[in-house]
């Protein structure tokens, strides 16, 4: 039985990181986080392995020249270019398990691309632009060092990223709103997943 990947996605400030702490805490839905790659720098409270695996331009090279890159994107900040992929790296194994991932629109599409349609699973939450600016806000105050001009630029990146048409070509039907408390988003996603993994057991009994 092969497993499913679950991939959540959602615009800056949306909730999807604290949803995905939750899901990655769900023991009993038995998913396994994938980890991704990232060339920024690690912020205050992330751990490396946790959130992302932070590494240097030169081993992003690396990687490329093993051919060992899925998907792959770059955003160019005030700070400069970072870099956020996933690798092939021998972390995947869908004859033993099913994954949680996190990532944006573009890299679900490339995703699905690799693996296929079967395999992979949207999760898109969806939040109110001004309780993301909210968000947005409190928690750049909370860094040691803000990057205000970062958060705008993002904050005004994601209209373009998550347009509607892209939305639709991604083949996104189901979305979760995340506008109150988050521990209704929390239930409903949870229930979503059971119930695809669920499905997913008795088509293969």
């Amino acid at each position: 039985m092969m497993g499913k990947i679950f991939y959540l996605m959602g615009k800056s400030a949306s909730g999807k990181d604290h949803i995905y702490e939750f899901l990655r805490k769900q023991t009993k839905l038995q998913l396994t986080p994938l980890i991704l790659y990232t060339t920024r720098p690690i912020r205050s409270g992330e751990e490396n392995g946790r959130e992302y695996f932070f590494v240097t331009e030169e081993k992003l090279e690396c990687l490329r020249e093993e051919k060992k890159i899925i998907e792959e994107r770059m955003y160019r900040t005030v700070h400069g270019p970072w870099f956020y992929f996933t690798a092939d790296d021998g972390q995947i194994c869908l004859e033993k398990q099913d994954y949680l991932g996190i990532g944006t629109l573009e890299s679900y599409r490339k995703m699905k691309a690799y693996f296929g349609e079967k395999i992979m699973v949207p999760l898109y939450v969806e939040t109110e632009d001004g309780i993301r600016l909210e968000r947005a806000l409190k928690r750049e105050r909370g860094q040691e060092h803000p990057k205000y001009a970062e958060m705008c630029r993002r904050f005004l990146a994601d209209c373009e990223d998550f347009s509607e048409e892209k939305i639709q070509e991604a083949g996104i039907t189901r979305r979760f709103g995340n506008n109150g408390q988050i521990e209704d988003c929390f239930s409903e996603i949870q229930n979503f997943v059971e119930e695809q993994k669920k499905l997913c057991y008795n088509e293969h009994k």
